[in-house]
C-alpha cells in the first residue's frame, strides 16, 4: 500500500485518480481549500485523510501545513488542481494573470517544497497533471498556457535536482477532458459543451497510474494524452 497526497481531488481528473487509488487500497491524503471542503472530501472518500490549504494563497501554505498533521511517509504527490480564465493579452488583467499563476504554478511548487523531505525519504514520485497548453499556446489562452509552460519547467528542473534522492517526476499533458473546468471553458468560448467529444477523466487517471506504477528502474518524464478519433 502506498501513501499519496492529491490536490484537486474534488472533481475532474483529480477525483478520478483518487477513486482509482482508493479502490485499490492506497492511503489517501487529500488537499482541501478549507474545512468545509475537507469534510466533503472525507464523506466522499471514507478513510482518506485531509490537509487544509488554500492554493490561491500559496504564501500561507507553510503556516497552514505547520499546524496540521502531515503524512509521515509519502510515496506520491499528484498535482491535479488548477484554474482557467480565458482572454486575449489585451483583456487579461493582473488579477487574472496572478490567479492562474498562483494556483497553477506557484502553489504546486510550494506544496512540493513543503513535502520534499517525505518524498526524498521514500524515493517517491511527483506527478504534475499539466495540459496540452503546457506545450503550446493558442489565442485567448496566454495566462493559462504561461502557467502550464511554467509548470513543465518546474517539473523538468525538479526532476534534475531530485534525481540524486531517487525522486521521480512526471508531467502528464491531457488534451481537452470532460471535466467541470472544460464546461467552464466552453462557456467562456461561447460554445456548446458536448461531454462525449472529450477524453474521460478516468482515461487520464489510467495514464497517471501507469506512470506511478512503473518499476523503479524506469521513469516516465512526459506523457501527452489526446482525444481519440
Amino acid at each position: 500500500m502506498s501513501a499519496l497526497l492529491i490536490t484537486g481531488a474534488g472533481s475532474g481528473i483529480g477525483a478520478a485518480v483518487a477513486r482509482r487509488l482508493d479502490e485499490r487500497g492506497d492511503e489517501l491524503w487529500l488537499l482541501a481549500r478549507d474545512a468545509g471542503r475537507a469534510r466533503e472530501l472525507e464523506r466522499e472518500f471514507p478513510g482518506a485523510r485531509t490537509v487544509v490549504g488554500d492554493l490561491a494563497a500559496s504564501e500561507k501554505l507553510s503556516w497552514a501545513f505547520s499546524h496540521q498533521e502531515l503524512p509521515g511517509r509519502l510515496d506520491g504527490l499528484i498535482h491535479s488542481a488548477g484554474v482557467v480564465d480565458l482572454g486575449t493579452v489585451g483583456e487579461l488583467t493582473p488579477q487574472m494573470w496572478n490567479r492562474q499563476l498562483a494556483a497553477n504554478l506557484v502553489a504546486p511548487a510550494e506544496v512540493t517544497r513543503l513535502l520534499l523531505p517525505q518524498l526524498r525519504a521514500s524515493r517517491g514520485h511527483v506527478v504534475f497533471v499539466n495540459s496540452g497548453s503546457g506545450l503550446r499556446a493558442n489565442p485567448n489562452w496566454a495566462a493559462y498556457a504561461a502557467s502550464k509552460h511554467g509548470l513543465k519547467a518546474l517539473a523538468d528542473a525538479l526532476r534534475a535536482e531530485e534525481a540524486a534522492h531517487g525522486v521521480r517526476v512526471t508531467s502528464v499533458h491531457p488534451g481537452r477532458t470532460a471535466t467541470p473546468m472544460q464546461e467552464k471553458v466552453h462557456r467562456q468560448e461561447g460554445k456548446e459543451y458536448e461531454e462525449g467529444r472529450w477524453i474521460r477523466p478516468e482515461s487520464v487517471a489510467t495514464t497517471v497510474l501507469t506512470a506511478l506504477d512503473l518499476p523503479g528502474d524506469a521513469e516516465v518524464t512526459d506523457l501527452s494524452v489526446r482525444p481519440g478519433p
